[in-house]
C-alpha cells in the first residue's frame, strides 16, 4: 500500500545524525508542534536484551527516557545499524518496529492506537543514514524517502525557539507514612498507595495552577492568571491540540495562549538558544483541606500502636520544564504537558525511592541542561547528599553524556551547567566589591598583522583580573596574582570547579598550607611566579600544568607550533612568568611558512575601570608581535621566562 504523498525528513541535527554511531541503536526524537518527520536530536539507547544486542531493554529504557525528555518533545522513530545479509527495508522495519514498542512502553500506547507516523533509518559505516517512514508504526506500509534537508544550526535553533517557548513548574510535596519497619513489602505498599493518592490530587480537581510570565527586567509586567483544576481534562496525548491562529473567529473568544506570557522576553537577552528562549513560570496550588458538611469542634483522638511504628518521610523536589508552540492554549499546556509532567517525575522518584524506604533513602532534585550540540534542554535527577564527585554521580553523569553523545573529557552536565530561570542575574558575569567583572575582552581586539597566519585562541569564556580591582591596592606586585585569577575564573566559567576565585591573601594562604612558603608570607607584598601558580592550580582545583621554560624572550617565535597546539587541545589561558612582569597569553597567530608570528597578551597590570574600549585601544589587551614593525622586542632578550600551561581536567 503506498502513501499518498512523498514524504520529506527534516533534519535539525545534522551532526549528531551524520556521526552516529552504526553498532547502536539511537532514537529519533521530534516534537508533535513541529511539521511531520522533523528530527530534532537523536539519544542513544544504552539498555539491551541480555540475548540480542539489536534488541532494546524497553522497561529500563523508558525508566530513563520519562525523565531525560521533557514534555513537549518524545521519540518519533529510530536508526538502526545495516545488517550486511539484510536488506536496507527489512532493517528499517526493525527500526520502527522497536520505536514502536519503546512509545508503547513509554507513553502507555497500544500497539494499535498509535497517531503518529514513525521514522526508521539505517545507518553502514561510511554511508549517510538511509530513511523510511510508516504509517501509524505500520509495519505493512514501510516506505522509502528520497528527500531529506539537513538545516544548519543557526536555523535549526530559529525554527525551535521562534515557534515555541519552555514552561516551568516547581514544586514541593511530602508524604509521611507511618510503617510497621520490621515488614517492608508492607511499608512499601502502604508508600506505594500515599504516593498515588498525591499522583492523583495533581491530576484532580483539587489543584489549581498559577501562571505568570517570568521577569527578566524591571520594566516588564508581571501577568498573571489562575487555571482551576477542576476545568481541566488530564490526558497524555497532545497530539490532537489544536493550535489558536488569527482564524479563530471573535477576540473575546480567542483563549489564552503561551505566547501572551513570553512575547516580550527575548528582548532583554537576544540570540536563540533555551537559555534565551521565553519562559513562562507555573504554580501548582493543592487544596489540603475537605469543606465540611456540618459545624464541629475540633477533635483528637489516640490511637495506640498494636506494633513497631516508623515514620517514613519522603521529600519530592518537583522541578519540570515542558516545550511548548506559543499558539498552545493554557488549558492544554497544563493538562497535557505540565501535569503529565509532574505525574512522570513523581513516578521516576518512587521507583528509585521504593526499595530503600526503610534505609536512608535518596534525596532526589531535578536539573535541566542544554548542552552545546543538543537544540532542546533535558532533565537529569541527581542524589547529591555526597558531593557530586562522588563515584556514583560521576558514572551517571558520563551515562548520560554517552546517551546524549556529548564528549567524556569535559563537565557539561554539572549542576553548575543546569539552566536558571529564577535568577536574572545569571546572564550576567561575576562581580568583585559589587562591581561587574569584563569577560572575554580580547573578543573586540583588531587583527594580530600576520598575514596568512593560524590563529590559535582560548577556548570559552574568562573574566579579567587586573591591578586595583575590588579597591585592593597589590600595584606592582600583583601581576601573577591576577593572571591566576583570570586562570582560576576561566575554570570556574567553564564548570570545572565551583571553588570562588582567590583573593591574594587565599593564595597566599594555600602557598603556605602546602609547606612552600613560611608563615610570614601571608600579608606580604611578595611576588610569585609561574611554580607558584601551579602548585595553588593544583591544591584549590586539581588541576595539573606543564611548564615551558625559555632561556632568552628570543627564543617565543620557535614556540609558536606548541603554543598553538596547547590552545587547540587544551584552550587554557596561560601564564606568562620570568622576565620581570607577569602577563596571560590567550592566544598565537602563526604563519609556519614565514615565520611571522603575535601574541595576544592580556595585561593585568591595568589600573583603570571596566571600559573595554579602553582596555582594547590602550594595547592592554591585544596581539603583539614578538618583533615590531620598529625592530622593538615586546620579550626581553636578556631575561628568561615560565610559561605555565594548565591542562584540562579529563572528566564529566
Amino acid at each position: 500500500m503506498s502513501m499518498e504523498n512523498p514524504q520529506i525528513i527534516r533534519i535539525l541535527c545534522p551532526k549528531s545524525i551524520k556521526s552516529s554511531n552504526s553498532s547502536s541503536i539511537q532514537w529519533l526524537i521530534s516534537s508533535p508542534f513541529f511539521p511531520k518527520f522533523t528530527i530534532i536530536s537523536t539519544i542513544q539507547c544504552l539498555h539491551f536484551q541480555p540475548s540480542d544486542r539489536f534488541t532494546p531493554h524497553f522497561s529500563q529504557e523508558s525508566d530513563d527516557l520519562r525523565s531525560l525528555i521533557i514534555r513537549g518533545f518524545h521519540v518519533v522513530g529510530a536508526v538502526v545499524p545495516a545488517q550486511n545479509d539484510v536488506v536496507l527495508e527489512s532493517s528499517a522495519k526493525h527500526a520502527i518496529k522497536v520505536a514502536r514498542e519503546l512509545r508503547k512502553v513509554l507513553y502507555g500506547e497500544e500497539d494499535n492506537s498509535a497517531k503518529f507516523d514513525l521514522v526508521g533509518g539505517v545507518s553502514s559505516n561510511g554511508d549517510e543514514v538511509r530513511f523510511f517512514v510508516s504509517k501509524f508504526g505500520d509495519l505493512n506500509n514501510v516506505e522509502g524517502v528520497e528527500e531529506v534537508v539537513y538545516e544548519e544550526k543557526e536555523n535549526a535553533e530559529k525554527f525551535v525557539w521562534e515557534r515555541g517557548c519552555l514552561i516551568n513548574c516547581r514544586t514541593g510535596a511530602r508524604l509521611c507514612v507511618y510503617v510497621n519497619p520490621n515488614n517492608e513489602q508492607d511499608a512499601i505498599k502502604k508508600y506505594l498507595r500515599a504516593h498515588e493518592g498525591l499522583v492523583n490530587k495533581f491530576k484532580g480537581r483539587q489543584a489549581a495552577y498559577i501562571v505568570e510570565s517570568l521577569k527578566t527586567s524591571p520594566d516588564d509586567l508581571t501577568r498573571s492568571v489562575v487555571i482551576p483544576g477542576s476545568g481541566l481534562d488530564f490526558e497524555t496525548d497532545i497530539s490532537d491540540v489544536k493550535m489558536l491562529t488569527d482564524n479563530t473567529t471573535e477576540v473575546g473568544e480567542r483563549p489564552l495562549c503561551c505566547s501572551y506570557f513570553c512575547s516580550g522576553s527575548k528582548n532583554h537577552f537576544p540570540g536563540v538558544g533555551a537559555e534565551n528562549a521565553g519562559t513562562i513560570q507555573v504554580i501548582p496550588l493543592l487544596n489540603k483541606s475537605v469543606k465540611s458538611q456540618q459545624s464541629a469542634a475540633p477533635v483528637a483522638e489516640y490511637c495506640p500502636a498494636k506494633e513497631a511504628v516508623k515514620l517514613v518521610r519522603v521529600q519530592y523536589n518537583l522541578d519540570v520544564i515542558c516545550y511548548a508552540a506559543k499558539d498552545l492554549p493554557l488549558t492544554y499546556t497544563i493538562s497535557k504537558l505540565i501535569i503529565p509532567a509532574l505525574v512522570d517525575q513523581l513516578t521516576t522518584t518512587k521507583s528509585i525511592v521504593s526499595p530503600s524506604l526503610l534505609s536512608q533513602h535518596p534525596q532526589l532534585n531535578p536539573y535541566h541542561f542544554c548542552p552545546p550540540g543538543l537544540l532542546h534542554p533535558v532533565t537529569a535527577l541527581y542524589e547529591l547528599s555526597y558531593g557530586e564527585t562522588e563515584l556514583k554521580q560521576v558514572e551517571i553523569r558520563r551515562s548520560l553524556h554517552l546517551r546524549l553523545g556529548l564528549p567524556c573529557d569535559r563537565p557539561l552536565l554539572r549542576v553548575a551547567n543546569a539552566l536558571c530561570f529564577f535568577n536574572s542575574n545569571s546572564k550576567t558575569g561575576s562581580t568583585r566589591k559589587g562591581y561587574p567583572l569584563l569577560k572575554d575582552v580580547h573578543v573586540s581586539t583588531p587583527s594580530s598583522g600576520v598575514s596568512g597566519g593560524l590563529v590559535s585562541l582560548v577556548q570559552g569564556s574568562y573574566e579579567y583580573h587586573h591591578y586595583l580591582q575590588g579597591g585592593f591596592d597589590d600595584s606592582g606586585w600583583g601581576c601573577a596574582y591576577r593572571s591566576l585569577q583570570t586562570i582560576i575564573s576561566w575554570f570556574r566559567l567553564q564548570h570545572y570547579t565551583t571553588v570562588d576565585v582567590p583573593t591574594h591573601r587565599e593564595i597566599q594562604e594555600a602557598l603556605v598550607e602546602i609547606g612552600d612558603k613560611d608563615p610570614s608570607f601571608i600579608g606580604s607584598r611578595e611576588w610569585i611566579g609561574a611554580i607558584e601558580l601551579s602548585y595553588v592550580l593544583d591544591k584549590l582545583l586539581g588541576v595539573t600544568c606543564k611548564v615551558m621554560n625559555l632561556r632568552s624572550g628570543a627564543e617565543f617565535p620557535e614556540k609558536c607550533r606548541e603554543l598553538a597546539l596547547h590552545f587547540e587541545n587544551q584552550g587554557t589561558p596561560i601564564m606568562i612568568g620570568g622576565g620581570v612582569l607577569a602577563y596571560t597569553l590567550l592566544g598565537v597567530d602563526y604563519n609556519d611558512a614565514t615565520g611571522d608570528c603575535a601574541f595576544l597578551i592580556l595585561d593585568p597590570h591595568y589600573t583603570g575601570g571596566e571600559d573595554v574600549k579602553k582596555i582594547v585601544n590602550s594595547g592592554w589587551c591585544g596581539w603583539k608581535k614578538a618583533i615590531d614593525s620598529k625592530g622593538k622586542s615586546f620579550f626581553l632578550a636578556d631575561k628568561f621566562y615560565n610559561l605555565l600551561m594548565p591542562q584540562r581536567p579529563n572528566m564529566v
